[in-house]
């Protein structure tokens, strides 16, 4: 009984996806064929007889292209969690220059709005992602569009023949339904292998962006060392540096007075000793907050482990991925894992209000990939916004070609996944 209700579900499921392929894949074809129509009914005399249909099919393709594209994208990575990438080409920043025109990238403009819809058209007509998408508009039609009408075409023949009298229509409506049910669940599929083989980006377009991608990953961090270096100067500064100048005075003055006043001068070299004391641990602070000590001595699980002690939260830290559950990885890896399971866990306490929080530490079987996992029992609803922690921890991320996965409904939990390439032993 619950392997006939499965079936019946994938039928369910299959008919209703493969009516959807159906309807997008034939979007583009129905305007050639209201175009075509109209033609006709204008007739041959009629000089708009052509014009105004061939208006309408040049204008409905390049309208529609890209939208359909982008619904069969959204469908396929929804229904078979395959990504394929967009490869269009991002408009660049309209910048206003100082004879008070703004520059879009191609030309000069007298307003911002001139120059952003100017950009817009140009890069919009110049985008080699055009020819693929009208590529593809023609092609899905006849592979994946023509399959998945199937099914309805099959409900549409079996409607029409069972409800009309005589041997032969009830035949073609029992047939048709056959078709439909069988069918259903697989219709429908045959949209993956043909967007991923068409509507991938080619190697020229996945360069381009790539180096694009580098580009701002090499001024994220620029930018992030640079403020990181200005960090360090100033808390040396008016830190470390001041005490040590303290320290320095205190003792050439207890120098002086070491035979004047040998009382005075203990006092100041007690005081001296205080401050080499807070001196030294301003700067372990300090080389925390670049390399922790624990990090470099222990390795990773343990460093997130002292970590985790240090968090006012319930927090449990499990390996996977080795025998003694320990990860050696390369310093850079290690840092960028250890600072981003830092910077969750602080969320968790600051904005989640969690009481509760467990951090995994994994790697595949091939060891090619680490994985460190953080889930609270927070309020949720934690979003990535511009400029943000959890914007700043996926630009970490990618300079090392990671992943960031965060999952954080209204009303938690909140589960965050890092992923990044590496080679561990």
């Amino acid at each position: 009984m619950r392997q006939l209700g499965s079936w019946v579900a994938r039928v369910g499921v299959g008919f209703v996806r493969a009516c959807v392929v159906a309807v997008v894949s034939m979007l583009i074809p129905a305007v050639w064929a209201a175009a075509v129509a109209l033609g006709i009914r204008w007739g041959a005399g009629n000089p708009w007889s052509w014009a105004a249909p061939l208006v309408l099919v040049c204008g409905g393709t390049f309208a529609l292209s890209r939208p359909v594209c982008r619904t069969v994208r959204f469908l396929v990575a929804r229904w078979t969690a395959t990504v394929i990438p967009a490869g269009y080409r991002q408009a660049g920043p309209v910048t206003r220059m100082s004879t008070g025109y703004w520059w879009n990238g191609f030309s000069y403009e007298r307003t911002r709005r001139d120059a952003l819809l100017d950009q817009k058209w140009r890069v919009r007509w110049t985008d080699p992602a055009n020819w693929r998408d009208l590529r593809f508009t023609g092609i899905v039609p006849i592979t994946a569009g023509v399959v998945a009408a199937l099914p309805p075409a099959g409900v549409a023949a079996a409607v029409l023949g069972l409800g009309r009298p005589g041997f032969a229509p009830r035949l073609v409506g029992a047939l048709g339904l056959v078709v439909a049910v069988a069918c259903a669940p697989y219709a429908w599929r045959l949209i993956e292998p043909v967007a991923v083989r068409f509507l991938r980006p080619s190697p020229t377009m996945a360069l381009a962006d790539r180096v694009e991608e580098l580009t701002a990953q090499r001024a994220d961090a620029t930018v992030a060392q640079a403020a990181e270096i200005r960090r360090i100067e100033r808390d040396l500064h008016d830190g470390a540096q001041a005490r040590l100048v303290g320290l320095g005075l205190s003792l050439a003055t207890a120098e002086k007075l070491m035979e004047t006043d040998p009382e005075r001068a203990k006092a100041l070299m007690r005081d001296a000793r205080a401050g080499a004391t807070a001196s030294l641990a301003e700067l372990r602070e300090l080389t925390r907050g670049i390399s922790p000590p624990v990090l470099a001595e222990r390795g990773l699980v343990d460093a997130v482990r002292a970590l985790a002690l240090d968090i006012p939260l319930d927090v449990a830290v499990s390996t996977e991925g080795s025998a003694d559950g320990g990860l050696t990885l390369d310093p850079p890896i290690e840092s960028a894992v250890y600072f981003g399971v830092a910077e969750l866990l602080t969320n968790a306490v600051r904005h989640a209000h969690a009481s509760r929080a467990r951090v995994r530490l994994a790697r595949d079987e091939a060891g090619l990939i680490v994985e460190a996992e953080v889930e609270d029992d927070g309020r949720g609803g934690a979003d990535e916004r511009p400029g943000g922690g959890l914007a700043g921890l996926r630009r970490r991320l990618a300079v090392f070609d990671g992943t960031l996965e965060i999952t954080s409904p209204p009303g938690g939990p909140t589960r965050v996944r890092m992923a990044l390439p590496c080679e561990s032993s």
